[in-house]
């Protein structure tokens, strides 16, 4: 005879597992702090690619200018106000990185939580099934 509760929780775990197991599993290798750092580190890195690619493109684009005033531009000011601008980009985009990492982690972890209760239930079942516990032992 079919146990429907086994099928239903068979059920909802193969589709916890095609849906987002993988990358729970997956962020289930650190601990909350150091995948927050490392995915905010990653995320510093492409910041720091791109605002390079864009000062490139930036200064392409204004070349004939930058050479008609080679020397007229202050330079030190031109740079403090660049290496200014990337610090307060950086900063807001590293702090929102930690911030949604952090929450993407949380939120992981509990759909772990839930997905393991559901693994215990269907461990329980199969062993009331093979008469190793009693029903009412759950």
């Amino acid at each position: 005879m079919l146990n429907e509760r086994k099928i239903r929780l068979m059920t909802q775990l193969a589709i916890y597992e095609k849906k987002d197991g993988r990358e729970d599993l997956k962020l289930a290798r650190y601990y909350k702090g150091d995948y927050a750092r490392f995915q905010a580190w990653k995320t510093a890195v492409a910041i720091t690619i791109g605002y390079i690619l864009l000062l490139a493109v930036a200064a392409i684009y204004k070349l004939e200018y930058l050479i008609d005033n080679a020397f007229v531009i202050d330079y030190p000011a031109l740079g403090r106000k660049i290496l200014g601008i990337y610090i307060v980009i950086l900063a807001v985009y590293f702090i929102s990185a930690l911030l949604c990492y952090s929450l993407k982690y949380a939120s992981s972890r509990k759909r772990l939580a839930r997905y393991f209760r559901m693994l215990r239930k269907l461990n329980h079942i199969y062993l009331v099934e093979d008469g190793v516990v009693k029903e009412e032992d759950e």
